[in-house]
């Protein structure tokens, strides 16, 4: 499970004025994750290219908060890379 410390690492957030909302996107990537790779629950333990992409969901989240709909969307081809060798194909 990616942790807020390792979050705030990867971002490079030195106070707790934002913890609660880092939490939060903490959660969104890693249900985002749980969703792309068709699973219930993260596996135990997290494999480190999973708590990779999620740590790119974070970052993208935070950088892009406030984004508007004036940028054209362009898929992270690395996350999906990262999380495509864990993903649960449906028959």
């Amino acid at each position: 499970m990616t942790t807020l410390q390792q979050a705030k690492d990867h971002l490079r957030v030195d106070d707790d004025s934002e913890d609660a909302l880092i939490l939060s996107m903490i959660d969104a990537a890693t249900a985002a994750a749980l969703d792309y790779l068709n699973l219930e629950a993260m596996p135990d333990p997290v494999p480190a290219p999973i708590d990779a992409a999620i740590l790119l969901q974070v970052g993208d989240l935070y950088e892009n908060r406030e984004r508007q709909g004036d940028r054209e969307y362009f898929p992270n081809e690395t996350y999906e890379r990262l999380l495509a060798p864990y993903r649960v194909m449906g028959v």
